[in-house]
């Protein structure tokens, strides 16, 4: 946070009113176990929780005041509102407007944590840099997030999901964005939007909510981009492509390792580099294309970006490779899925040596096209040479069959670890993959190399 803050000037934000007295805030809180002495407790409300019940905790925490939806016995100072996100909101935006930092904001339905990474090293090169940190890219991660900005931020790289229109909306209005990313818009998470126009409409959200002198960055790759384009107005905007010379951003010369690491040209209209990256998969060429874009239009330079992008490292659970029992080779990609990062992933797996198992569990939030996904999957998982499929969930049964020969359903986790680690040896290796929903983190935690191993 960038200095004092008081309750009235919180309360002009969000249209609140105080009970108490007025008083001095450093530092705002929304979980009452990790209170401070000195804090104001912001009471959110959720389905399963409510914050207002743990006003008195946070009293006893030291909290000076608290932000609460109703009125709570206390003599603590309240600042009372109708909606405590909103509140929470109010207090990150009154930080961004303190903030010289350049904000980039970042959405899409794939690789918007990557990216994410990729803009935040490359950017670090070049000066202080805020990223959001893990998950926390959704209405209430966002401006904790920018609660974290501090006079000594020149950049912010803010991720932004959403699970249903307006989440996008919300969360770009908090943060302002002086140059916002599209990574791209597919079918992924569908259930939420309706369909995929749905989802190209609210990825556009964030279109709204940059400064109409600020800039976006697309993918010239994407079906969609020229929605995106007309909702621009008078924004600039910056295309970035690893199929077309005519983006502004572009790769080229892609040659990929032989257990799918990248090598490419880097086109931008500074001049060309090599860049060899250290995450697996072609997908990520075009992820380091975007990020390099973003930065470079935050203002980084080449050396930046090539320095930048070749440091990251790839992010657990996202295509990252690691060691199993018994010498075998894990991929694991079991972060989240889609049709499209289920194809990427395949597309990385296919050129590894030895024999291939697809461990895969449901993919999930794909409404009426969730079974004819599944079958997509199971017939490009055989198509592209994987040997074996097994497979946990309902509705991976539509990828067994499609897969045919060589794939098996497990009614359990355990019988699936159980089979997985009878069959590893050194010759094979394993992509492991499904929806957050599928837990098939806890598939890799029992084939990673173990103390007694």
């Amino acid at each position: 946070m960038i200095g004092e803050y008081s309750l009235l000037e919180v309360a002009k934000k969000c249209k609140g009113y105080i009970i108490g007295d007025d008083v001095k805030i450093y530092r705002f809180s929304t979980d009452s176990r990790n209170m401070l002495p000195g804090d104001a407790f912001i009471a959110l409300k959720g389905k399963n929780f409510d914050g207002n019940d743990l006003v008195l905790d946070a009293a006893k925490k030291g909290a000076v005041a608290a932000v609460v939806t109703e009125k709570i016995d206390t003599n603590l100072p309240m600042l009372q509102v109708d909606d405590g996100l909103e509140a929470l909101a109010a207090v990150a935006n009154i930080t961004r407007e303190r903030s010289s930092a350049k904000v980039i904001g970042i959405t899409g339905s794939q690789g918007k944590t990557t990216v994410k990474e990729m803009i935040g090293s490359i950017l670090s090169q070049a000066g202080e840099t805020l990223i959001t940190p893990k998950n926390q890219n959704n209405t209430i991660g966002v401006p904790l997030t920018l609660l974290s900005l501090t006079d000594q931020h020149e950049f912010a790289v803010i991720e932004m999901g959403a699970d249903r229109h307006g989440e996008i909306r919300f969360s770009a209005s908090t943060a302002k964005p002086n140059i916002a990313l599209i990574t791209n818009a597919n079918d992924a998470h569908v259930e939420g939007f309706g369909s995929l126009a749905g989802i190209v409409e609210a990825k556009g959200e964030i279109i709204d909510a940059t400064n109409l002198t600020g800039r976006l960055v697309l993918n010239y790759d994407d079906a969609n981009v020229k929605t995106w384009v007309a909702r621009a107005e008078s924004r600039v905007i910056k295309k970035f492509s690893v199929h077309s010379s005519n983006a502004d951003y572009f790769a080229s010369d892609v040659c990929l390792g032989s257990e799918g690491t990248a090598e490419f040209t880097l086109n931008t209209p500074l001049g060309s580099q090599t860049i060899k990256l250290g995450l697996l998969g072609s997908h990520n060429v075009l992820n380091a294309v975007a990020a390099s874009a973003a930065a470079m239009e935050a203002g980084a330079n080449p050396s930046h970006v090539k320095t930048g992008l070749e440091s990251v490292q790839p992010v657990t659970g996202r295509l990252s490779l690691t060691k199993g029992i018994k010498q075998c080779k894990l991929l694991d990609d079991t972060y989240n899925a889609s049709p499209s990062s289920f194809r990427a992933a395949i597309d990385v797996f296919k050129f590894f040596p030895g024999e291939k198992v697809l461990v895969a569990g449901d993919m999930r939030e794909l409404g009426i096209k969730s079974e004819e996904f599944h079958r997509q999957i199971g017939e490009y998982a055989a198509n592209s040479g994987i040997e074996r499929l097994y497979a946990i969930g309902d509705k991976s049964r539509h990828m067994v069959r499609a897969f045919g020969s060589g794939a098996k359903h497990f009614s359990s986790r355990t019988e699936l670890i159980d089979e997985c680690r009878e069959i590893a040896a050194s010759n094979l290796a394993f992509l492991i993959k499904g929806s957050r929903g599928s837990r098939m983190e806890a598939v890799m935690q029992k084939l990673r190399i173990a103390k007694e191993d």
